[in-house]
């Protein structure tokens, strides 16, 4: 059983197009409305794949509702804490190579009341369950803290867990020692300030987050596959080049692959690399399953600690 916690879900609208100009009045040439919000998407690959899961939402307004019947309609085992304010709605737009421009909404505050009744939620949930992911952004007003006590509620309750999130709630999360988090190359320089653009800076920008606490670190590069960086050593996984129908997800989806593995190992990233890339061969944020991986096409390599990637990270 792996628990997902989403603080921050949202209706994702897709909407794909011939060609994005600006200022210009484009009609789209398909439209997808799919439950949106890291620990969600994670939820929904992790089910594709006959993994067992339980997914906590806050989930408030008409949004709120249509969020919650779209997720049972799927067969997924939700617990919804209810909030005053309406879930956010976020819309991507797709062109026909993949790249993807995503405006994201802010989503509405958490009352003290209600960040307790979520974490409440979660702990109860937590029962049996192997692993616990905390995923995404904080909704405003949120303490940076916030998954640091999930991590420690869930250590206590004797679950593993992951951190998929990124500033300065991730560096907050790190004293509280999570067993796994999985920044991208940007995310990995913003939270340690040095520039990430080779190998090299990324095993050693991973290294210093497990000083500080965290046990695992996987780092996705897009196009350039993914790093695990554990006690143990590194890996670094890849597949052959690829045309992204769609990125959104692709990271939760690596992170379900990671989760679903048998030990958080190399063969775990290889399992991330190929959820992932199958993710992002789907439109929207359409989750693989068993049918769409391709485990064989993942190559293992040692870590090139001068290969430059093509979506390098900078500090901020």
């Amino acid at each position: 059983m792996i628990v997902t916690l989403t603080p921050n879900p949202s209706l994702d609208r897709t909407l794909e197009v011939t060609e994005l100009r600006r200022g210009a009045v484009l009609r789209a040439t398909r439209v997808l409305v799919q439950p949106g919000g890291k620990g969600i998407n994670v939820a929904r690959a992790l089910q594709a794949n006959g993994v067992r899961t339980r997914a906590v939402v806050p989930l408030g307004g008409h949004e709120g509702d249509q969020l919650l019947d779209t997720l049972r309609a799927q067969g997924l085992d939700v617990v919804a804490v209810t909030t005053a304010g309406a879930v956010r709605t976020n819309v991507s737009v797709v062109e026909p190579d993949g790249v993807v421009t995503k405006i994201n909404a802010p989503g509405h505050p958490l009352g003290r009341d209600e960040v307790a009744a979520l974490t409440k939620a979660t702990v109860a949930a937590i029962e049996g369950a192997d692993w616990v992911a905390g995923c995404g952004s904080l909704p405003p007003g949120t303490a940076d803290g916030f998954y640091a006590e999930l991590t420690r509620s869930a250590h206590h309750a004797g679950a593993r867990v992951a951190i998929d999130t990124s500033g300065p709630a991730l560096r907050a999360a790190l004293a509280a020692g999570p067993d796994l988090i999985k920044p991208n190359a940007e995310e990995l320089a913003q939270v340690t300030g040095r520039a990430v653009e080779t190998l090299g800076d990324a095993v050693q920008a991973a290294d210093e987050l497990r000083e500080l606490g965290a046990g695992t670190v996987v780092v996705s590069f897009g196009a350039d596959g993914a790093v695990l960086v554990d006690a143990a050593g590194t890996w670094h996984a890849t597949t052959p080049p690829i045309t992204p129908r769609s990125a959104v997800g692709a990271g939760d989806a690596l992170v379900a692959g990671l989760l679903a593995s048998p030990r958080l190992d190399a063969d775990a990233l290889r399992r991330g690399v190929a959820f992932g890339t199958a993710a992002a061969l789907l439109p929207g944020t359409q989750l693989p399953g068993p049918d769409d991986l391709d485990l064989a096409s993942v190559a293992l390599h040692a870590v090139d600690p001068d290969r430059r990637l093509r979506e390098p990270g900078g500090p901020r």
